[in-house]
């Protein structure tokens, strides 16, 4: 199984940036942060504009947080960029401006968990470690358990199962680890997988067993009429101002004055606004 999938990335794979063998660590990381949640065709173009504007944390470390809530633009999640922002300055304070290569570091540091902790020591550092994204998740689903899907949560038995298709060495782990998460990404996709295109469906146990369909537990979230989305609408005016906007003014951004009331009170609370003289609100220093 291995091989095959690493034989098919080969051939298969997307020519991303943040993969090309000169790809610094700090690259590494950013891309990480920006793939949380967001599909990979909406980070290239914002992960670009990132590289020429931030190439190094100290880069990022020297500009004010509001820079970089701003630079975000539509990405989403922006507590995203608040925490890369910090982790920069911890980088650059307390570890000379290198990405650390050691998971206890990382886990230290603002917006990195055990996902994101994997990955940056796979793919920056070329260590064997267990990278578990829910692409992989669902190859590993299909073809081991035959299942369609996994489970809402990361259980000890995945990691134990991924243990065991896991290289020896820290290179072929790290390429294994990015050619079953392409795998799952463009083949073995949650909607419509594209079985007859997959290099390992001969030992799929879920294609054995006759493709029974389930619920998605991962299924979309709804966005429209959210909180969620009326905070990036009051983020969208206040970052896209030459200025702090009265709070008055974000009438105009979201008809619901409640909601606009509590999303408002929950962007200050988070650190992606501040409150200023004169009941206004703009984005930190």
């Amino acid at each position: 199984m291995v091989q095959r999938t690493l034989r098919w990335y080969g051939s298969h794979a997307r020519d991303l940036p943040w993969r090309r063998p000169e790809a610094t660590p700090w690259q590494i990381m950013v891309s990480e942060f920006m793939l949380q949640q967001t599909p990979v065709e909406r980070v290239g173009r914002p992960w670009q504009a990132w590289m020429d504007r931030w190439p190094t944390p100290k880069a990022l470390a020297a500009a004010p947080a509001g820079d970089a809530i701003r630079a975000w633009g539509r990405l989403g999640y922006p507590r995203r960029a608040l925490r890369l922002h910090a982790a920069a300055r911890i980088i650059t304070d307390q570890h000379d401006g290198r990405v650390p290569n050691r998971k206890d570091q990382l886990l230290r540091l603002p917006g990195v968990g055990e996902y994101t902790a994997a990955a940056i020591l796979a793919f920056a550092h070329r260590q064997r470690e267990i990278v578990l994204d829910t692409n992989v998740r669902r190859v590993l689903a299909r073809v081991a358990a035959g299942q369609p899907y996994p489970p809402l949560t990361l259980s000890n038995a995945e990691r134990i199962q991924a243990a065991d298709f896991l290289p020896g060495n820290g290179s072929s782990a790290s390429r294994w680890a990015v050619a079953s998460m392409e795998l799952g990404a463009l083949i073995c996709t949650a909607r419509d997988p594209r079985c007859e295109a997959c290099p390992i469906s001969q030992i799929c146990r879920w294609r054995r067993s006759g493709l029974p369909i389930s619920p998605n537990p991962h299924g979309p979230q709804r966005y429209q009429g959210t909180d969620r989305q009326c905070r990036g609408a009051l983020l969208t005016a206040i970052r896209t101002a030459d200025e702090p906007l009265p709070v008055d003014e974000l009438a105009a951004s979201w008809p619901d004055p409640k909601q606009r009331e509590r999303s408002l009170a929950s962007l200050l609370a988070d650190g992606l606004l501040v409150s200023l003289d004169c009941d206004r609100c703009g984005l930190p220093k």
